[in-house]
């Protein structure tokens, strides 16, 4: 028989056997993780061979405008596109991607991902290179925290699809019926606090997202930066930042329980009238203000307060498209990506879902500043917001970041260690 030795002793079969059967058990851990998040979801039907698969997180509200701009490019390309909707929680979203691009899956085309996530995933070989679809004059309009956060290695590997920086919400009422105004660094928000519990003895302060996730990373951070500080160990403008987090607690300012706290808790919380101030991202606007809403037409929105002497300082959030480097349907593939990344669908899905364009353009359109009041000064804050560290290895670094920042918040850590502990880890991760 004329064909390829199958002799145990053979250099390349003892190599390649082993990396055959992690593949394979890749790929059976990826079938078991699409079929988990399919019963999570509920019934999916089956694929068409000839469908595009867009992977996206869960929508805020009716999915019916997002259907209508995938049904323009269904139309437009003669092609069928099925939406399928990830877990709630980030960090369960990195895992499925992790775990199914790790085993070149070929079940989806086109995938949201965190703003985060782009390097790591360019770099690992998941992701097709889309510079060709950010032209100069994309490079002129995007923003530039988001643009630099889909670039690795001078190439784009995800189109930015829209993007967020944290925000301060306040009961303009409750101000107004005090004689305050919005704060502008920590002290007054404090101070505000204070003055209006004299009333409402019952309303909480201030709420977060203080819970061991990624969104406190983004909360501590800020906390960080409006102090001055960065991520450098014994730092004394980060030692304050992080003791300011702790204090919000012991002071009473945030309730205990704010360490439990994700971004929808959080905002339900203050959007039943149980808190003065919000932390949270530009989405929770139009949900505050829909008709129904206890503090309807009773929420202002401004930038985060800072430390005296020192700027306001917001985390770069978002997500981006972009496209399996493993799609058997690439090319139409990277069309769907940047149909739904051009300006015409990103103004429509900010006008539906509250989102905010990464276009400096869009801040500009009569339509969306009616319907979003703080647009302009939302642009402004877009363009300074600061990324989170850019590093293939950020997620094991944010692994770091949680555990670290969490063990300040609830007092088992002192600050300057904590920053200490942080500061080591990104010295090993950058010598991988």
């Amino acid at each position: 028989m004329i064909g390829v030795s199958l002799d145990a002793r053979s250099p390349s079969v003892r190599l390649a056997a082993p990396a055959a059967r992690r593949r394979g058990a890749l790929r059976a851990l990826a079938a078991l993780s699409i079929a988990a998040l399919a019963a999570a979801c509920g019934r999916q039907e089956p694929r068409r061979p000839d469908a595009l698969v867009f992977r996206h997180p869960k929508l805020f509200g009716d999915p019916e405008p997002l259907d209508r701009l995938v049904g323009q490019f269904e139309r437009a390309h003669g092609v069928a596109v099925r939406r399928e909707a990830l877990p709630a929680a980030s960090d369960e979203q990195h895992l499925f991607y992790a775990i199914n691009l790790a085993a070149e899956t070929t079940e989806f085309d086109v995938l949201a991902l965190d703003t985060i996530w782009a390097a790591e995933f360019a770099q690992a070989g998941w992701l097709r290179d889309l510079s060709a679809h950010v032209s100069a004059a994309d490079e002129r309009d995007l923003f530039a925290a988001p643009l630099a956060s889909v670039t690795w290695r001078a190439r784009r590997y995800a189109l930015p699809w829209f993007v967020d920086a944290g925000l301060l919400y306040y009961r303009a009422d409750l101000l107004a019926a005090e004689g305050l105004a919005p704060p502008r660094t920590w002290t007054d928000l404090a101070q505000a606090v204070r003055r209006v519990r004299v009333s409402q003895p019952a309303l909480h302060g201030f709420v977060w997202q203080g819970k061991q996730y990624e969104g406190l990373v983004c909360n501590a951070l800020e906390f960080i930066w409006s102090h001055g500080g960065d991520l450098d160990a014994g730092a004394p403008a980060a030692v304050r930042g992080l003791a300011f987090m702790r204090a919000l607690v012991t002071d009473g300012l945030s309730p205990p329980y704010v360490t439990t706290l994700t971004e929808e808790p959080a905002r339900v919380l203050f959007g039943r009238a149980r808190a003065l101030f919000l932390r949270n991202w530009p989405y929770a606007w139009s949900l505050l203000q829909r008709a129904g809403s206890e503090v309807e037409g009773r929420v202002g929105v401004c930038p985060l307060p800072h430390a005296p002497g020192h700027p306001a300082a917001a985390a770069l959030g978002g997500w981006h498209l972009g496209v399996n480097a493993f799609s058997r349907h690439a090319a139409v593939a990277e069309k769907l990506a940047a149909f739904l990344c051009a300006a015409p669908a990103q103004k429509a899905l900010a006008l539906a879902y509250g989102y905010s364009a990464p276009r400096r353009s869009l801040y500009a359109d009569p339509e969306l500043a009616a319907a979003q009041p703080f647009l302009a000064s939302l642009a402004t804050l877009l363009e300074a917001a600061r990324p989170r560290p850019v590093s293939p290895h950020y997620v094991a670094l944010s692994q770091v970041l949680q555990s670290e920042f969490s063990a300040v918040l609830s007092g088992r850590r002192a600050p300057a260690g904590a920053l200490g502990a942080i500061a080591r880890a990104r010295r090993v991760l950058e010598a991988v």
